[in-house]
């Protein structure tokens, strides 16, 4: 039976040709555990038609949302992934304070398994082989000393996180969209972020033979 969930947004990035959507469910006592809405495609991402409200407006980082779903959709270590119902528009609820994010939000590593660098990244991407094993692909951190890089990357330029979490040090990739737009506009360089932030941090889809860990969003503090 469809059943619906009511969460604070805290991603819409970039994925495929079109975003991956992630929030914390709320309930009466609070804040529950991350849900992932997914398409019905082969790697799950949301149209714009999809994941906009009525007015045509596109969901936002901090919005409450109620969301339609048809069943959960788990995918490897995407356990938190659901199946919208793509005939009924998202409903705006109202807005999420960010300060009320902090107490749920990690400053100690590991993230998942600090097994594997890319080029360029600094412990990024963890193998399939081993990621598959976990039991859930999203993380709320509040990074130390965090700096973002943009730059010439493997193939063209690109954006990336590098913050600490405890002593240990991450240099992930981007895929929060209004932060890449912001930096790409930007000389190449690193550039220290001047808020205080909490980041969502996604386990992304498999990609030879890795998954990689990515920022999806930053949500400045007040």
């Amino acid at each position: 039976m469809p059943y619906t969930r009511r969460i604070v947004c805290l991603a819409n990035s970039r994925k495929e040709s079109g975003r991956c959507v992630a929030g914390l469910e709320i309930v009466e006592s609070g804040l529950k555990g991350w849900i992932r809405p997914v398409s019905g495609r082969e790697k799950g991402e949301l149209s714009l038609d999809e994941r906009r409200y009525e007015n045509g407006q596109d969901v936002q980082l901090l919005d409450i949302i109620d969301i339609r779903f048809v069943e959960p959709r788990p995918h490897g270590c995407q356990v938190e992934n659901h199946l919208i119902d793509d005939t009924e528009h998202w409903q705006l609820v109202g807005r999420f304070e960010s300060g009320n994010l902090v107490a749920g939000a990690s400053r100690m590593g590991p993230l998942w398994l600090d097994v594997s660098s890319s080029y360029g990244g600094s412990n990024d991407r963890i193998p399939v082989v081993d990621a598959d094993y976990l039991d859930h692909s999203l993380k709320l951190v509040q990074p130390e000393a965090l700096r973002i890089w943009v730059g010439k990357g493997y193939r063209k330029r690109q954006v990336r996180a590098v913050f600490q979490l405890g002593k240990v040090q991450y240099n992930l990739g981007v895929t929060d969209t209004k932060i890449e737009a912001r930096y790409l506009a930007m000389k190449d360089g690193e550039y220290d972020y001047s808020a205080k932030a909490v980041t969502c941090i996604s386990l992304g889809e498999p990609f030879k033979e890795y998954r990689y860990k990515l920022v999806a969003s930053i949500v400045d503090l007040p």
